[in-house]
């Protein structure tokens, strides 16, 4: 009996936990390819009001009877690794024997017949791969795409394109990203993390390698040169005989981007660069986001549209008109002088350079961040870490643990971070309820202030609420004079 063909596998598709942010993807691409999607969520969610728009039917809870939402068995159910092995969904796939498909295997079924640009890393690749994507969109290239957060401008996280590119952003938490064979790779950085998979840094690096080893011959890696990690990348990726593209401060190779100046402005940034080789030249790279490294990003968005055939003009004048990823240093309101942004930050890396990146936009005003824990085993792992990033803001507000798919481990609190914070004093906070944060933080806050809200969770619940907050006490002021 032979194996079902990509059309025939992914004809009728269920997914479990529907309304994520990987798992939305998958499903907003078959849905515009014409197929039957189904699916299951703990929660309805303006996610899955959209699903449901296009066509998708969607359960809430996990129940086995979610599967017979379509006509028929599904050809295949496609599930995350939020989702447990019991699971009844799942358990009631494998007892009728339906195809149970990992969220990257589904995702590699999607990209068959396209070429493939891949943007992996521990850190940066979700605003790596929006950037690229919308500098191809700009220059009506018109990719297909699947990102781990919603790009502004169109708020959507995946299209179906129809010009013959698949980019996607490519997670390595899990090591799924082996079933991947890009033409065009990049690896913008790696540090251990994920070690409630991996087990151990040795582990999560060698993952790595082997993504190396999966791009197509004639491709081509394009890594960062200043990241440790991803400059071993480089050399291992040369030794196997890839062509390898590098960017950074101390590059000059042929085809490499060097990158010579940075400054910000106005809560952006421009990187001036030097490209090498067949494109030499000087050009200014503008990003609408703050921070170098995210200048970083763009120029490695570059150089993958670059390869992928795309003009330099263009990606310049696309990358400057990028607007930004949801939950990636996300304004989100003001109120009563203080700025309230969001991001997704959640390892000590992530933060410390988000936290860089605020201050000259926080300018004469104080930096306070409100900062929630990701997994028991990375707080545990990375609590010092965690602490002395935290210790550049000028008020720090530690929340308790979002344990995710994990279970408590004891003694494991946010208070081991909030305790460790250098010269920590009065500054520094430990709340562990989240509905005293926001009262909280509005009176630590004045006037100038910028409000940080940072992590993986619910933690970006609380931007809305503080400036609720900050209006209350606005109004509450006006109304005592």
């Amino acid at each position: 009996m032979t194996a079902p063909d990509n059309d025939e596998l992914l004809a009728k598709v269920h997914l479990v936990g529907i309304g994520g942010a990987g798992m939305s993807g998958i499903a907003r691409i078959l849905l515009a390819r014409g197929r039957e999607v189904s699916g299951s969520d703990a929660r309805d969610s303006r996610t899955v009001l959209a699903l449901r728009a296009q066509g998708a039917q969607v359960a809430l809870g996990h129940r086995a009877e979610n599967l017979d939402q379509l006509d028929g068995d599904p050809t295949a159910i496609v599930v995350s690794t939020a989702i447990r092995p019991d699971n009844p969904e799942l358990l009631e796939a494998q007892r009728r024997g339906v195809a149970v498909l990992r969220r990257a295997e589904a995702l590699a079924a999607l990209m068959a017949d396209h070429r493939v640009a891949c943007v992996a890393g521990t850190h940066g690749k979700t605003s790596t791969t929006s950037m690229l994507t919308v500098a191809l969109q700009h220059c009506r290239l018109d990719p297909s795409f699947a990102i781990g957060g919603d790009l502004n401008d169109s708020g959507a996280n995946a299209h179906h394109g129809e010009g013959g590119v698949f980019v996607a952003e490519a997670d390595e938490s899990d090591g799924s990203f082996l079933v991947f064979a890009p033409s065009v790779a990049v690896v913008t950085n790696v540090e251990p993390d994920h070690l409630d998979h991996h087990g151990s840094a040795e582990a999560y690096t060698a993952v790595f390698d082997e993504f190396v080893r999966r791009i197509e011959p004639g491709g081509v890696l394009i890594a960062d040169a200043d990241d440790p990690g991803a400059a071993r990348i480089a050399e291992l990726g040369e030794s196997e005989g890839l062509r390898v593209r590098r960017y950074g401060r101390e590059v000059t190779g042929d085809g490499d981007a060097r990158i010579v100046g940075y400054r910000p402005e106005h809560g952006a940034g421009i990187a001036t660069v030097e490209l090498q080789g067949a494109e030499a030249r000087r050009v200014d790279v503008q990003v609408s986001v703050p921070g170098e490294h995210m200048a970083a990003n763009a120029v490695a968005a570059l150089l993958a549209g670059l390869e992928l055939g795309a003009s330099l003009e263009g990606l310049l004048d696309g990358l400057a008109a990028f607007g930004g990823v949801r939950r990636r240093f996300e304004f989100k309101g003001a109120a009563g002088g203080v700025q309230v942004f969001d991001d997704y930050a959640h390892h000590p890396t992530e933060v410390e350079a988000q936290l860089r990146a605020a201050r000259p936009v926080a300018a004469d005003g104080r930096l306070v961040v409100v900062f929630q824990p990701h997994l028991f085993s990375r707080t545990a792992a990375f609590a010092g870490e965690f602490a002395k990033a935290l210790g550049l803001a000028d008020e720090v507000v530690v929340l308790d643990v979002y344990g995710a798919r994990e279970d408590p481990q004891p003694g494991v609190t946010g208070a081991l971070i909030a305790d460790a914070v250098p010269a920590a004093a009065e500054r520094v906070h430990y709340e562990p309820s989240l509905t005293a944060a926001a009262p909280l933080v509005a009176g630590l806050v004045r006037p100038g202030d910028l409000v940080l809200t940072m992590g993986a969770g619910d933690v970006t619940m609380l931007g809305p609420e503080i400036l609720e907050e900050l209006e209350r006490d606005g109004a509450a002021a006006e109304a005592a004079e």
